[in-house]
């Protein structure tokens, strides 16, 4: 059985290798582990293999992992998940990043429960497929929304976040994954601070490399099999 460091080393190869049949640089992807409903000691496993980059998809049991986590002060921390109103504090006090950002009301909260010390880095989360069952705002709404934000002080808008469609063709996942390169290029156009795409997973990670992004996210790949999900 693949240790945890093992299977790192391997998402790293394979993301040197998209970048490079994509004509990008070797480090111009970042992996974030997904942690959910895995243990501390994973955590602590990844960490000594030198990853430092986790995501979190349920606020209490982030919360619960930062504190317990503490004494490693280079982790950064991200939140991936669905916001709810009455746990924006939770995220705006623990958290280093939020990928999920998908409507004023939750960008002002965060913004006002920040400390003015060290602004929360946002992405504003994009329905790029117009699913029903998933969060995220229309394509549409990307620029209205990034200027609202960008008038937020505690918060630094660094760019966008997708969750495509799954279960579908190659030719399908490139097409979500062009227009979202479309949108993140005409928001750094505006934004000169914008910097990051979040899109890929274990199954698209190489389609979404070669159409611009910057972080993927992977958690099976890492940890294995997830225990079931917890709020």
């Amino acid at each position: 059985m693949e240790t945890i460091a093992e299977r790192l080393q391997r998402a790293y190869l394979c993301i040197k290798q998209s970048a490079v049949a994509a004509n990008r640089l070797l480090n111009a992807v970042q992996l974030l582990a997904v942690s959910k409903t895995k243990p501390v000691s994973d955590i602590e496993q990844a960490y000594a293999a030198g990853h430092r980059l986790f995501g979190e998809n349920y606020v209490q049991e982030g919360v619960d992992k930062i504190q317990a986590l503490a004494t490693l002060s280079d982790i950064e921390w991200h939140f991936i998940g669905p916001i709810q109103s009455n746990k924006t504090r939770l995220i705006a006090e623990h958290f280093l990043w939020v990928h999920s950002i998908d409507r004023l009301k939750i960008a002002q909260r965060l913004n006002d429960q920040r400390s003015p010390h060290r602004p929360l880095n946002v992405l504003i989360q994009v329905n790029i497929d117009d699913e029903v069952s998933k969060a995220g705002v229309a394509p549409s709404e990307v620029a209205d929304l990034a200027k609202q934000i960008s008038t937020l002080t505690n918060l630094q808008m660094r760019g966008l976040m997708c969750i495509p469609k799954a279960e579908v063709s190659e030719t399908q996942q490139a097409a979500s994954f062009a227009a979202m390169q479309h949108l993140f290029n005409a928001l750094k156009q505006t934004y000169p601070q914008v910097d990051t795409l979040s899109m890929g997973m274990s199954g698209d990670m190489q389609v979404a490399i070669s159409h611009g992004s910057t972080m993927v996210r992977l958690g099976t790949a890492i940890f294995g099999a997830r225990h079931s999900d917890k709020k």
